[in-house]
């Protein structure tokens, strides 16, 4: 492939729905371009995009791919990103280097959810879109209702650039609006002119007069020229229309039939003719220099100082690994010696490449703006930055997505633990929302990430690629144990053997500390030297052994007081192993005698949703256990709810939410503190200790 100047780059991403059709789009982009000698199929199994074991047999996209086009003399970047919620993570990476987006909207199921998260994206990050309508071949495509639709939740930026022609229901081609020119599909995808069928003349001028008044919008010059009657130029609408989408005041809406490779080339022009260049995206990439901690700007220009970020890691057992960058500064050449200022290392590159799906071409330079993959940087994460030793640039993190649902996992296989972490360790490398975690208080290792449907890709790669099975569980949570009431009990610790025997005699009160964050306080009213003070010592090593394991159901043991006031002892067969083993044996009668509890965790939650889910989303709350402290408006029709909820009612959530919502639905918590157990919880959690101790 040709190395591109940044002037002939756009880097693109398709955003959109599961199912709206992008995995398709971008494979007619390969085809209209001559990639391809044929459109693959996702049931088929052989886009370029769609190359992962896991997409093939899912039928769905798990992670971004680039597919570089060349069209009309430059260099698109097309990142193709999935659209199902689990797999946010790999959006973002698209996202992230992304300076324009393609929303594929399907024309049948017209906006879903992932529409709004894509419009969403857009907004956050000032990135300019188009909206592709696809699927106007299917008999229940209503393009008029969608683009109704369209306007009535993101409001009159929405600028209609085409109107389909069908005859006889079919889906022939559309009217250029700007042009009021129509055009006829041929078989290969091209079309011939045609004239504009008359029962449309009337939506086509309605909506061009839209089109020109966004275009009136642009300068006071063309406002005055549009009321004084005057027509504006061909030249004047398209450098209008081009700077109000770059700065997202008009979102065009071009329409097509992908699988008919009817559309595709149409949306490549319209991303030439409207999409800037990354030297003139409004979308910038910022960070520090860190010699001087002064500000940094990506500007994209050949003379400034190299900065690359790395936005993507692919670690697959057979092809190695491969860090996927975007010069945001500079030029990277294949024989460059770059610094990673996050791990203070230098790595001498080895082979640069152009990466079009699971395919490499090596290549010797990428320019500003361009994307490529480096491979065997060993050192290299995704979020780093690549620069020069003499001037280093840290470039600002992506902000991704946290994980907040996660399961317990274990081996199938005994032995293959050492196996399953460097499998987990090489997962977590590809993606950031996925987490291992390991709790030593329940002995248990977790898995992290954004939804059960992650979490089962996980664990069938691991089995697939990396040859371990694992299985997930419901993981057990983290209760502790204390006192309500008070308690005053003696431990004698006696033996004999023969020769010296042990002997330690301890009188202890307990009672409730009032304060859960601390696990115990020791102290001592020993009068008369009942207890020698060499003793005391031994005493509390034996409250401390006690606590880390509580009498009642084995968990941690917090907001004890212990007071040590009286024991006896014996001049030969007393030692510290003695009153430690007495002092255990008083603590374990003192805590079951002073009315013992079981508190457990409570998570401070917030949950956003459209204001019409609020009174459901509250009714499962309550049937969570939950309490409810308030809600907010958080914008754009939507309501922030508070409610602290037992940590264990938590489990699953992200589903259940989910479902209630139409995927509408965010959330997240943090740890808060510890509450008592209600009496049915205690009981069942005490149960369910005692029996796997049994086990």
């Amino acid at each position: 492939m040709n190395v591109y100047k940044t002037e002939q780059l756009r880097n693109v991403v398709l955003l959109g729905h599961g199912g709206s059709g992008k995995s398709t789009l971008a494979e007619a982009f390969a085809f209209s371009t001559g990639i391809t000698t044929r459109m693959g199929n996702i049931a088929d199994g052989n886009t370029i995009s769609d190359f992962d074991k896991e997409e093939q047999k899912r039928q769905f996209s798990i992670s971004t791919t680039v597919i570089p086009i060349e069209f009309n003399k430059i260099k698109i970047n097309v990142l193709d990103t999935p659209g199902y919620f689990d797999f946010i993570g790999a959006t973002e990476e698209g996202l992230s280097v992304a300076d324009a987006a393609v929303i594929v909207v399907n024309a049948k199921s017209g906006i879903e959810v992932g529409t709004h998260k894509a419009w969403g994206f857009c907004e956050r990050f000032h990135i300019p879109r188009i909206i592709y309508i696809s699927g106007m071949d299917d008999a229940n495509a209503d393009f008029a209702g969608v683009v109704d639709s369209l306007k009535e939740e993101f409001g009159n930026k929405i600028a209609p650039l085409q109107i389909p022609i069908k005859e006889g229901g079919a889906f022939t081609g559309y009217v250029n609006v700007i042009r009021e020119a129509g055009r006829k599909y041929k078989a290969d995808g091209s079309y011939d002119e045609c004239e504009v069928p008359a029962d449309l003349s009337a939506e086509v001028a309605s909506t061009r007069e839209e089109v020109m008044e966004h275009v009136a919008e642009t300068s006071e010059e063309f406002m005055e020229k549009y009321f004084g009657g005057e027509e504006f130029t061909m030249d004047e609408i398209l450098s209008a229309l081009n700077a109000a989408a770059t700065e997202s005041d008009i979102v065009p809406v071009l329409v097509g039939a992908t699988t008919k490779n009817f559309g595709p080339k149409a949306v490549l022009e319209a991303i030439e003719r409207y999409f800037p260049s990354p030297d003139h995206s409004p979308v910038k990439k910022t960070g520090k220099f860190t010699k001087t901690d002064e500000d940094f700007t990506a500007e994209y220009k050949e003379d400034g100082p190299l900065a690359a970020y790395v936005f993507k890691t692919i670690v697959d057992p057979f092809i190695g690994k491969y860090s996927l960058v975007k010069v945001c500064s500079g030029v990277l050449k294949n024989d460059d010696q770059v610094f990673n200022a996050a791990t203070d290392e230098s790595e001498k590159l080895s082979k640069l490449y152009i990466m079009r799906g699971k395919n490499f071409e090596e290549i010797n330079m990428l320019n500003p703006g361009d994307i490529g993959a480096i491979s065997k940087l060993d050192l290299a994460k995704t979020g780093d930055t690549l620069s020069k030793k003499d001037n280093p640039i840290i470039l600002d993190k992506f902000e991704t997505a946290k994980p907040y649902t996660y399961m317990k996992y274990r081996a199938v296989n005994k032995g293959e633990e050492d196996k399953i972490q460097q499998a987990l360790q090489k997962l977590c490398a590809e993606d950031q929302t996925l987490k291992v975690v390991s709790d030593e208080e329940n002995k248990q290792a977790l898995l992290y990430g954004i939804g059960d449907q992650q979490l089962d890709v996980v664990v069938s790669k691991m089995k697939e690629k990396y040859k371990v099975d694992v299985v997930l569980e419901k993981p057990a949570f983290a209760f502790r144990e204390t006192i309500k009431k008070s308690s005053d009990v003696q431990g004698k610790h006696k033996k004999q053997s023969g020769g010296h025997g042990q002997y330690g005699d301890v009188r202890m009160r307990f009672e409730p500390l009032g304060d859960t964050t601390k696990a115990y306080e020791f102290a001592e009213e020993v009068v008369g030297g009942s207890v020698p003070k060499n003793y005391f010592p031994a005493v509390e090593k034996g409250l401390q052994e006690c606590v880390q394991k509580g009498p009642l159901a084995n968990y941690p043991v917090v907001g004890v007081k212990a007071t040590l006031y009286d024991g006896s002892y014996h001049p030969v067969d007393s030692n510290e192993m003695s009153f430690k083993m007495a002092t255990i044996l008083a603590f374990k009668k003192g805590f079951m005698e002073a009315g013992p509890v079981l508190l457990e965790p409570i998570a401070s939650l917030k949950v956003t949703v459209p204001d019409r889910f609020t009174g459901d989303v509250m009714g499962d709350l309550n049937k969570r256990r939950g309490r409810v402290l308030g809600s907010n408006p958080a914008g754009l029709g939507k309501t922030c709810i508070e409610a602290d909820v037992p940590q264990s009612e938590l489990f699953g959530y992200g589903t259940t939410l989910r479902s209630m919502t139409g995927g509408f639905g965010d959330f997240e918590y943090e740890f808060s503190r510890y509450e008592q157990a209600p009496a049915d919880v205690q009981e069942r959690e005490v149960a369910s200790r005692h029996t796997d101790d049994e086990e």
